[in-house]
């Protein structure tokens, strides 16, 4: 019997109960007023009494068969509901052994074996389940599995219950009421919407002016021509549309269908546009940028835009998708195109000049586990700001080997006393006027101290290296030429456009140098005319070479190490050098950076990975000087828990 039928008796017993107390309570009176009513009135109270009682068990027991038939019906229905379902469903012990199955289920899956996949819903649901044990919502149900059998496709819905059946080694077995949905047609038509979304795309002539300029006259009408009827025709293989926006960009729309293809022809659009034949020393690239996200088509051009920036932030000559929020890179072979005009410089420097004249103070910060680049590019620009007259600090708060010997240098110069700073000190001096710049690096998670980039909006950046997705975006000025050799040959350029006529002390230039020396590897790599041009003006310092060389100078003990691991290193398809540096070292990954280095020294050797442990965190340095770029290689090692270093010495 219900609670609510139960209820509902209870509430006819009680009136009938009151009833026959008002009742006795006249009978009462009657006797007490006439002694002779007393022998009736008891007569007449019994068999109401006795009628009363009979009354009452007549209507209770039909009740009951009421409730029973009712109950029954509804059961009845519910089990043929159960039954009949028209979806399959069956009840599936965590074993996967099926305890029951719907008519539907028999009928849709009859002749197919899915215990074991049936067998793993149960794992991951009970599982999910336990990690869940304190969400109410998912207490009891799980849903939105999806699985394919066969050729169609089936969202799960998974219940908990109770089986009655008993297992030899546990006590009770964990059973589910799953429920297949086909879902094959929704899938199928969200699939169809999505390839006829609309991606859209720019292409761009790298290095336009430079191509131009290298070649003769009356070649180029020709060569451009070339170049566009190529754009052209790689575009409309995929159905798409192009339309020239400026001299050397043209902005294209196609259908998210073909971008797989393009992707899997490995955008040989690239490739096409290093063949076009010209007699200039300049090789004609271009840059692709693709977007599949945006809530409008607004939104959509914007993201293109933005990705193109992130793509010329990387040396052109290579194609980014951007989907899903996620980046994807293509290409990217050719050396970067020196850009021999110095106007960006000048300007950089006179803008700086501003943001730190409109200053409270400056904070200058280099990438973690700093290096000599990073701390002489520093040094540069605390003078500009001292001739300035403003206060200035460096941060610092991690160094290594390559470091020691320098920072001990820095020490003994009472110019810099108090100037270098750790975390907490930088923490506390920054506030909404502080000027941040940051050198040698553009990654958010690559700085020396990241909680500096959210106590200010007032950021600058000096790097060389190719742009990653992780960038710092919301910099009001950035110097980032990743032609250059080092951050050290930037800030040398700045130094020498400056309004206020800056003149750095002969330490300040030792630094830079030697900066421009370690990560050229001494002027033999990522060189270019601006890179001695530099070098140059620093040498009018009365620099001590000898002095600068003992600075990044190993000692013996690191150098058996490096020796070692160059030793037992496996060349794999006769260019790629791989070792492991496999000793607990908290210098691992400067070790592993060193020994990358020198494996490019070993002829035929065009790549080089070494690979090292500090603590739960894995380091990969990748070196190049070929064809090889290592820099993608990296990035598509999503490793969890990982930390890679992908700084190919010739950022290829």
């Amino acid at each position: 019997m219900s609670n609510n039928t139960k209820k509902t008796f209870e509430t006819i017993l009680t009136k009938t109960r009151i009833y026959l107390v008002i009742i006795a309570i006249v009978l009462i009176v009657l006797c007490i007023q006439n002694i002779n009513f007393i022998i009736p009135s008891v007569i007449l109270y019994g068999l109401l009494l006795v009628y009363t009682f009979w009354n009452d068990n007549k209507n209770k027991n039909e009740l009951d068969k009421h409730i029973q038939e009712l109950t029954f019906n509804v059961d009845t229905i519910a089990k043929n509901t159960f039954v009949n379902s028209p979806f399959p469903l069956a009840i599936v012990e965590e074993d996967g052994n099926i305890t029951w199955r719907s008519v539907s289920f028999v009928n849709e899956f009859g002749n197919i074996d899915i215990k074991s996949i049936l067998t793993e819903l149960a794992k991951t649901a009970k599982i999910e389940l336990e990690n869940n044990i304190n969400d109410k919502n998912k207490k009891e149900l799980i849903s939105d599995k999806q699985v394919q059998i066969g050729k169609k496709e089936y969202k799960v819905i998974i219940e908990r219950i109770k089986s009655k059946t008993r297992n030899r080694k546990k006590k009770s077995n964990e059973a589910f009421i799953m429920y297949l949905l086909d879902n094959t047609e929704y899938l199928e038509t969200r699939k169809k919407l999505d390839e006829t979304k609309t991606c859209m795309g720019i292409i761009m002539i790298d290095s336009y002016d430079e191509l131009l300029q290298s070649m003769p006259q009356e070649e180029r009408a020709q060569v451009l021509t070339e170049i566009e009827t190529k754009i052209y025709e790689w575009v409309s293989k995929f159905e798409g549309v192009a339309l020239k926006t400026e001299r050397d960009r043209y902005v294209f729309v196609f259908e998210q269908k073909y971008l797989e293809k393009i992707i899997e022809n490995k955008f040989e659009i690239l490739d096409m546009a290093k063949d076009t034949e010209t007699e200039g020393v300049i090789p004609t690239t271009l840059s692709i940028a693709i977007c599949a996200d945006g809530k409008s088509k607004y939104d959509q051009y914007k993201e293109t835009v933005s990705t193109m920036d992130l793509v010329l932030g990387r040396g052109g000559d290579q194609a980014a998708i951007r989907r899903n929020g996620k980046y994807e890179f293509f290409g990217g072979k050719v050396q970067e195109v020196e850009k021999r005009t110095k106007v960006k410089a000048r300007t950089i420097a006179t803008s700086l000049e501003n943001l730190m004249e409109e200053s409270e103070n400056i904070l200058i910060m280099g990438h973690a586990n700093g290096d000599i680049d990073s701390m002489a590019s520093s040094l540069g620009i605390y003078r500009i700001a001292k001739t300035l007259g403003k206060t200035a600090k460096i941060v610092n708060n991690t160094y290594g080997l390559t470091l020691k010997d320098f920072i001990e240098a820095v020490e003994q110069e009472k110019e810099y006393e108090g100037v270098i700073i750790d975390k907490q000190e930088a923490i506390a001096e920054i506030t909404q006027n502080t000027l941040l710049v940051v050198v040698d690096t553009h990654k958010k998670s690559y700085v020396e101290v990241p909680e500096l980039l959210t106590k200010t909006n007032r950021i600058v950046v000096i790097d060389h290296h190719r742009r990653g997705p992780d960038y710092i975006d919301n910099a009001i000025l950035m110097f980032h030429e990743v032609y250059a050799s080092s951050a050290s040959e930037l800030v040398t350029e700045l130094l020498q456009y400056t309004k206020n006529e800056t003149q750095i002390t002969t330490f300040e230039a030792e630094s830079l140098y030697a900066g421009i020396m370690v990560d050229t590897k001494n002027f033999t790599f990522k060189t270019g005319v601006r890179t001695f041009e530099a070098a140059a003006y620093l040498r009018k310092n009365n620099i001590d070479i000898i002095k600068v060389k003992k600075w990044f100078q190993s000692d013996l003990e690191s150098y058996n190490v490096i020796s070692d691991i160059v030793r037992n290193t496996e060349v794999i398809r006769e260019t790629i050098g791989i070792a492991e540096y496999d000793k607990e070292d908290e210098n691992a990954n400067l070790i592993c950076a060193k020994a990358a280095d020198e494996l490019l020294t070993i002829s035929d050797i065009s790549a080089s990975f070494v690979l090292g442990k500090v603590k739960d965190k894995v380091y990969i340095s990748g070196r190049s000087i070929g064809d090889i770029n290592v820099q993608l290689i990296l990035e598509k090692m999503r490793w969890r828990r990982s930390q890679h270093s992908s700084r190919s010495t010739s950022r290829k």
